[in-house]
């Protein structure tokens, strides 16, 4: 006979541990990662930066050759340059159709600026890379070549002596820059492609996920319904000669099971929440409906206590618990040939635990059991308990031997607020944890 749950049972260690296991694993979520200031605003410093060559470059111009000659060219033109490459923020983002013609429109003011003021050659750092971001792979190309001709000859038109620097700087540049940024461009469609196809897997992997959820809550609902529905037939078919007044009790009560399947079905349709949490019962009251059902099905003897004092929890943990418990007790009735049940539900001052013992057969934690194995390892079982708990973040402790039962516990930890946990830790040391249903 399996003893009962009190302090310092042996069945009280699988929900110590999983509490240790549970806190362990507790991690605090770092915050947040920023990226630094200039790559947020990448455009901006581009921007900022061009204009600014611009006026460097005007300066220049007009600090060596005054105000007269072709000064009133060079600032009308520098002022068009300007005004040009501002009307391109208004336009949509980059490669639009209208973007390349105000790219041209800018080069050739640009080309027509260096011609007469050799010095605004600088603002062709900026243009490069605008034509690498705006133009297709050739266009941007033929850009850059005529980009970096343009500075050659603007550089050998202000040196007073002539070094191979003046040929071989700038295509230098032009081609280290070009190639930083065609690497970048690439490694950002590879990294687009890549959480597209992540994407795609989350997706696919969310399919799988809701196909084995709902496949589990087929196996608790339907088929255990099922499966008890068709034990009562049996045992009515038996005596339905030798004992008419037990085949008919058989047979009524398969009928209630009958339509707590249908009520089932449908509330599987709707929302697939238990019904044994229909009219928002609490917990414990869905567990109590439970219990109730297992023993009108005619199991073994079965008992609820309730230790702590019960308060709302979240409708996925509720719903959690109330299938490990009728998944377990199935597993009991099918199984375990036990003669008494024992179901505990604890609240603690930060999670809620749910232990359930039998006295029966038992087996051997880890390994396949036999046909009269005490768990139902048949695709679902203890498998598909662990994997339903650790959806809401719970743990599910087993702990069984041969010939003297099995114990169960489910924890999940109950994100309730400090003053409700304060008032649970209270009422779990006065409550009396004997009271059974």
């Amino acid at each position: 006979m399996i003893e009962p749950t009190g302090t310092g049972s042996r069945y009280d260690v699988p929900r110590q541990r999983t509490e240790q296991r549970t806190e362990q694993r507790a991690e605090r979520r770092p915050g947040q990662r920023t990226e630094p200031w200039p790559v947020r605003h990448a455009g901006l410093v581009i921007h900022a930066g061009f204009l600014l060559l611009v006026a460097a470059s005007l300066g220049r111009y007009l600090v060596r050759h005054g105000t007269a000659g072709r000064a009133p060219w060079v600032f009308g033109l520098a002022l068009l340059l300007a005004v040009l490459y501002l009307a391109g923020l208004a336009l949509p983002p980059d490669r639009s159709p209208a973007r390349p013609a105000w790219l041209a429109a800018v080069l050739a003011t640009w080309l027509a600026l260096v011609t007469v003021a050799p010095s605004f050659a600088w603002c062709a750092v900026p243009l490069l890379y605008t034509g690498l971001r705006v133009l297709s792979t050739r266009a941007a190309i033929g850009t850059v070549v005529l980009l970096t001709t343009a500075v050659v000859i603007a550089q050998y038109r202000l040196a007073d002596t002539v070094d191979p620097s003046l040929f071989l700087g700038p295509p230098a540049v032009a081609a280290i820059a070009t190639a930083v940024f065609t690497r970048m461009r690439s490694d950002e469609e590879r990294l687009r492609e890549t959480v597209a196809e992540l994407a795609v897997s989350e997706r696919r992997a969310g399919v799988l996920a809701e196909r084995e959820r709902l496949s589990r809550e087929i196996h608790d609902t339907i088929a255990q319904g099922t499966s008890s529905l068709r034990m009562l037939l049996q045992a009515a078919e038996r005596g339905w000669d030798t004992d008419p007044a037990a085949a008919r009790a058989h047979v009524r009560r398969a009928e209630r099971v009958a339509a707590l399947g249908v009520e089932e079905i449908r509330r599987f349709v709707r929302d697939l929440a238990p019904a044994e949490l229909a009219g928002d019962p609490g917990l414990a009251g869905g567990l109590a409906r439970v219990v109730e059902r297992f023993r009108a099905d005619g199991g073994p003897s079965i008992t609820l206590a309730v230790a702590g004092r019960p308060r709302p929890l979240a409708e996925p943990i509720e719903a959690a618990l109330t299938r490990t418990a009728q998944g377990a007790l199935a597993n009991v009735r099918e199984h375990a040939r036990a003669r008494a049940v024992h179901v505990t539900l604890t609240y603690l001052p930060d999670r809620v635990a749910l232990d359930i013992r039998d006295d029966g057969v038992g087996f051997v934690p880890g390994r396949t059991p036999g046909p009269t194995g005490a768990s139902d390892l048949r695709g679902y079982g203890l498998p598909s308990l662990r994997r339903r708990l650790a959806e809401v973040h719970g743990e599910l402790a087993v702990e069984s031997t041969p010939g003297e039962g099995t114990a169960l516990a489910a924890t999940i930890r109950d994100a309730a607020d400090p003053a409700h946990r304060a008032d649970s830790a209270d009422s779990a040391a006065e409550s009396d944890p004997g009271a059974t249903s």
